[in-house]
């Protein structure tokens, strides 16, 4: 949220008076209050980093480098010609890693 320091500040007795307001306000109000269960439900079936996932099946479709591509030898990725920067001592250099 966006603050504007610029605005003049409220005295203390300015903002217990709009608190009050405001409380009225929101006691009116009875619908806003309600809770989701729906996320805590979804929170229980997550697992925390360093759960023991040895039991599971991973199922990635590895594709080989394709022609236009080159590996860096800088950072050992993948990428397409178009992000190639330079050569160094014969190796290929990404734009990343080269600038």
């Amino acid at each position: 949220m966006a603050t504007d320091y610029d605005t003049p500040r409220k005295t203390d007795d300015e903002l217990n008076e709009d608190s009050i307001e405001e409380l009225k306000a929101r006691g009116n109000d009875k619908g806003g209050s309600s809770v989701d269960v729906d996320e805590f439900d979804a929170a229980e079936g997550m697992e925390l980093p360093g759960a023991d996932l040895s039991n599971e099946e991973l199922a990635v479709r590895v594709l080989p480098k394709q022609a236009d591509e080159f590996t860096c030898m800088s950072c050992f990725l993948v990428h397409h010609r178009s992000q190639l920067y330079s050569e160094k001592n014969g190796n290929p250099i990404c734009r990343d890693c080269g600038a």
